[in-house]
This record gives structure tokens, C-alpha cells and sequence, in this order.
């Protein structure tokens, strides 16, 4: 049943405080349907809401993603208010069910639905326009690390078990490899052999978390600029959205997501190698405002591997986007042929990037720390 026939019953089964008015489809994610309900109180003005159905296909389990948001949104608020700040714009909040007060609700076809606050006055950017905006999103999730540096890390649930184990996306990518099911590794030996060269790098971070150098985090894990709320007067980050993916992980690995999809200016399936490369003053722009927005909560090790964080998300992607090539696009969506393929290889010239200007990259960390 779509999500639209569903509708009645799940509006019917949340508190909003008043009369609901209608609901819309909203928003330009891909992965849960999402709604904002327009509610009308007596003698006041229509207050919004987010209501999303939870993809059953990417979250097995809508307890645990929900256990978490509640466990980390709840300690932000405290956190927020201790500061003098506003916990109801600066963090998402959670509407309860009637009755019995549930985070979420189960539909007759056993969908798991959530509603949250709209965060009023705020904007979504799908990517910046400015290095202002890219240096705001940076302080915002500095900010996240900085508010969240005390949080039991341990106790969330890993919802998406080995996301960022790049161990593991090696493991995967070698045994689509030796299957080679539709004959495509003759396509991409050099593509083949940029991973494998890289082998030993795939275990950096891991090796070090085991070692004790760097520490559990509650890690947002998606950190792209249009997972913040921007505040269109002050321009500044306001509140981290789409908590999905929070979960145990390493606050390198969200440095270097933001570093692999902001500081450079080529699509992503782009066919010219040549338009993509690291942008070392947009790096430099992020690095300077996540560790602002951190103010000193990351340790002497966590800011040496910054860099690194760069690099194996970036590598991991491109081995991801390799690794479904070679099973027949089964993950990620494309609209043509060898789109992966593209997607890899511009993913892979990053890295080579990165690899080129790897002292400078060290040196702009070691400027703002």
C-alpha cells in the first residue's frame, strides 16, 4: 500500500495539538517517504510538522534507529538548555503517539511512521553556493561532536551494521571480484588495481580505534551540507537532521564524508577526470570551522587522522560504487550504463588528489589545532 493510502490512520494515531489540516509531500530524500502536516490551532497561525515513514528496506530495525534518535536527541536538548540555547530549533524533537506516547507508530501493514517538530525559518540547501555556507555546515557538525563529547557512544545501536568498516567494503569488493558474475572486471583492471594498491590504508583508522588511538563517537555518519537546517537570517547551521544513521563511530570518518562531498567541484558520475580535484581552500575553509564548532573536544590523535578520515571515506566510496559495478548496480540506483563505473573512478581521482597534496592537507590541520 503506498505510503499516501496510509496517511488517515497514521495522522490519526499522533498527538499534533490540533486539528490537521493536510499533509504533503516533502522534501527531496530518497530513502523515507516524508510529509509535513499542516496543522490549524484555535486563533493561531498553521504550525508544521515532518512525518516520515521509516524505509523498511534500509532499516531492518525501526526500534533500534528510533532508540537512538530518542537517546541522543533528548541529551542534546539538556545539553542546548544548559547552554542558554533554544533545544526546539536547535535539535530535532519527537512527537508522541495518543495515548500511549510512542516515539512511533506501526501501520496495519507493520511500517514503522515518526513525526517530528518543523524547525520554522530555517533552509535546506542541497549544496553551497558559498564557502560561508560550507565553513557554516562545518561549525554545525564540529558543534554535534562538541555537544555529544560526553555521550556514551557504546550504548546506541550500530543500525546499519559495518556502514564505515572499510575493512569490510574491502572484503565485500574482493569477493564480487573473484565472482566477476557478469564478466565486467576486464572494464576496470586499473580501477581494480588503484584499490589493491591500497590495501594496507583500508585498516588505518580501524587499526587505530583497536589500538586505543582514537575513540567511540556518537557519529552522524551522513554529513552532506543538506542534513543541516540553516537559519535564513543568520546564514549559521541551526539544527543536524536526518538522525538515521547516528550511530557508534569515529569523528574522522564524519570529518572526511563532508571533506569527499563539499571540498571539490565535479559531479559525482562526472566522465572528465580532469575537473576533479581536492579543493585545498574549501578544505581549509571546513577544517578551520569544524574544529571551531569542536572547541578543543577532539583529541591530539583524532586531529592528526583528520586527513585520513578524508581519504577512506572517499576511497570507501569509490570501492562501494566499484563493488556494485561488478554485481550488476544493485545498490545504488544509476540512470545509464557504467554510471558506478564513473562514479568510482571519479571518487578514486579524489583520492589520488588527496594523495598528491597530502602534506599540504596535514599542514592546514596542524594550522587549527
Amino acid at each position: 500500500m503506498s505510503a499516501e493510502a496510509q496517511l488517515p490512520q497514521v495522522l490519526a494515531a499522533f498527538d499534533f495539538g490540533a486539528p490537521v489540516v493536510g499533509a504533503l509531500r516533502y522534501g527531496k530524500g530518497h530513502i523515507n517517504d516524508t510529509f509535513c502536516v499542516h496543522t490549524q490551532p484555535e486563533d493561531a497561525m498553521c504550525r508544521r510538522f515532518i512525518l516520515q515513514r521509516i524505509s523498511p528496506s534500509a532499516f531492518k530495525h525501526p526500534d533500534e534507529v528510533m532508540s537512538n534518535i530518542l537517546k541522543v536527541t533528548d541529551y542534546l536538548a539538556q545539553e542546548i538548555k544548559a547552554a542558554g540555547g533554544d533545544c526546539e530549533r536547535e535539535t530535532m524533537r519527537v512527537v508522541r503517539t495518543k495515548g500511549d506516547g510512542h516515539a512511533w507508530y506501526t501501520d496495519s501493514e507493520g511500517s514503522a511512521w515518526r513525526v517530528y517538530t518543523f524547525v520554522e525559518d530555517t533552509v535546506c540547501l542541497q549544496a553551497a553556493e558559498t564557502p560561508e555556507q560550507f565553513a557554516a555546515s562545518g561549525r554545525a557538525f564540529g558543534k554535534f561532536q562538541y555537544m555529544l563529547r560526553d555521550f556514551p557512544a557504546a550504548e546506541l545501536f550500530e543500525t546499519i551494521p559495518h556502514f564505515h568498516d572499510t575493512e569490510d567494503r574491502l572484503a565485500r569488493f574482493k569477493a564480487a571480484l573473484a565472482q566477476d558474475k557478469l564478466g565486467r572486471a576486464k572494464e576496470c583492471a586499473g580501477e581494480i588495481r588503484f584499490v589493491l594498491d591500497r590495501e594496507e590504508d583500508c585498516s588505518v583508522a580501524l587499526r587505530a580505534q583497536r589500538e586505543g588511538k582514537l575513540p567511540l563517537r556518537v557519529t552522524h555518519n551522513d554529513t552532506k551540507l543538506n542534513n543541516v537546517l540553516m537559519d535564513v537570517t543568520t546564514g549559521e547551521g541551526m539544527c543536524i537532521i536526518d538522525l538515521d544513521t547516528v550511530m557508534p563511530g569515529l569523528s574522522i570518518n564524519d570529518f572526511g564524508d563532508s571533506i569527499r562531498f563539499g571540498a571539490n567541484h565535479c559531479a559525482e558520475d562526472e566522465k572528465d577526470l580532469s575537473k576533479m580535484s581536492i579543493d585545498l581552500e574549501l578544505y581549509e575553509t571546513y577544517v578551520k570551522a569544524f574544529l571551531d564548532g569542536a572547541q578543543g573536544s577532539l583529541t591530539d590523535a583524532e586531529l592528526e587522522y583528520l586527513p585520513w578520515g578524508a581519504k577512506l571515506m572517499t576511497l570507501e566510496c569509490g570501492i562501494r560504487f566499484l563493488t556494485d559495478y561488478l554485481v550488476g548496480d544493485e545498490y545504488f540506483h544509476i540512470t545509464r550504463p557504467e554510471q558506478n563505473l564513473d562514479r568510482c573512478r571519479t571518487q578514486f581521482k579524489l583520492v589520488a588528489d588527496m594523495e598528491a597534496h597530502w602534506d599540504e592537507m596535514n599542514a592546514i590541520v596542524a594550522k587549527y589545532r
